[in-house]
């Protein structure tokens, strides 16, 4: 205010000078610009003054009354450096608007397409507990792809909510379930929906990720019953010139060591309280009870042997594996990926598992 003040005041004493003979428009704006510079230039700043948008309108509008020669002599606030600022602000201005595109949208790689988003939110929503590796190596098996784990999870960031009803597999699911190289050889304990201890064998082939076989055996196991858990989960399979156990007390049986002298197949222990030394087969029985045992209930041998042997089957032929490259542990060569546009659900594991087959 005190400024306007002051401006008003110099443009009444610039106008009853103009009255008199004498008077110039160049002398009256040459003063007004130079007055209006000391007004600017006593503010209480240490730094450079601040122009305002009234300072700056004014004096641009009085240099219009200059001579060209003088204005490099009244420009007493302008620095060399700040004349530099507007020159290069003026060049990226001059560029950006030959160049850039039209509408101020910004261009850059196009992302996936909607039916790929489509797909990768439903195959989320049908199996909930796949995370975003996974999903990415099941859609790249599926659709031959070459999505990675980033992408998916802006995707799914984006598009997918997570439903709080589901989790967990259905009541249709539930009830389907309850109505009825070297291998590495390991067993694990897990409870019946009546509370009955059951003994599983697996017996899996380290260098494929394969299931060789699943045994399953109702009470407590001594020697002749690991034997022929073995023998069950191994029928029709072959047999390899070695084995890989832990030491676990139940492969101290005499009756198993002579089983596989019988058999010709060199026994190799892990070491000693080191599970890490075991790695293959205890992650496939963590992922058979994540899976599997976690999300259903059996009531007999004869049922859960009818589930694992269902699980087998999608572990081997349609479960995609890290290890693996996102390829499945019975790969077929020149298989013909599925068309994005054309496909439709299939489940496994009597609706655990939904993934996307040819239509």
């Amino acid at each position: 205010m005190k400024d306007a003040i002051y401006l008003l005041f110099h443009l009444l004493t610039i106008l009853a000078k103009l009255i008199r003979p004498g008077g110039s428009r160049t002398v009256i704006a040459e003063n007004l610009l130079l007055k209006q510079q000391l007004i600017i230039h006593s503010r209480s700043r240490q730094r450079a003054p601040n122009l305002t948008t009234q300072d700056r309108t004014l004096l641009g509008f009085l240099s219009l009354f200059l001579n060209p020669r003088r204005i490099v002599r009244t420009a007493i606030i302008i620095k060399p450096s700040t004349l530099l600022s507007f020159h290069n602000a003026l060049k990226k201005r001059k560029y950006r608007l030959l160049f850039s595109p039209h509408g101020g949208k910004k261009r850059g790689p196009k992302g996936p397409s909607k039916e790929v988003i489509d797909a990768i939110v439903a195959m989320k929503r049908r199996n909930p507990r796949y995370g975003c590796p996974r999903i990415a190596q099941q859609i790249n098996l599926a659709f031959g792809l070459e999505l990675n784990k980033d992408t998916v999870r802006r995707i799914l960031a984006s598009h997918y909510k997570l439903d709080p009803d589901n989790c967990g597999p259905s009541w249709l699911t539930t009830i389907g379930h309850t109505k009825d190289s070297l291998w590495s050889v390991d067993l694990f304990r897990c409870e019946s929906i009546v509370m009955k201890g059951h003994w599983v064998m697996v017996v899996m082939d380290q260098y494929t990720r394969r299931i060789i076989g699943l045994a399953v055996h109702a009470g407590n196991v001594d020697g002749p019953a690991l034997c022929r858990m073995f023998n069950e989960a191994t029928s029709l399979q072959g047999f390899p010139d070695r084995i890989s156990t832990d030491n676990d007390p139940l492969f101290q049986y005499q009756r198993w060591k002579a089983n596989l002298r019988v058999l010709d197949i060199e026994e190799i222990k892990s070491l000693p309280h080191v599970p890490m030394s075991h790695p293959f087969v205890e992650r496939l029985i963590g992922s058979v009870r994540r899976e599997l045992l976690n999300q259903t209930l059996f009531w007999t041998a004869a049922d859960l042997e009818n589930k694992l042997r269902d699980y087998q089957a999608y572990y081997n032929e349609h479960r995609c594996h890290s290890s693996r490259d996102g390829a499945t542990p019975m790969k077929r060569d020149g298989k013909k990926a599925v068309d994005i546009n054309n496909y439709r659900w299939e489940r496994h594991c009597r609706g655990l598992f939904e993934l996307p087959v040819a239509a």
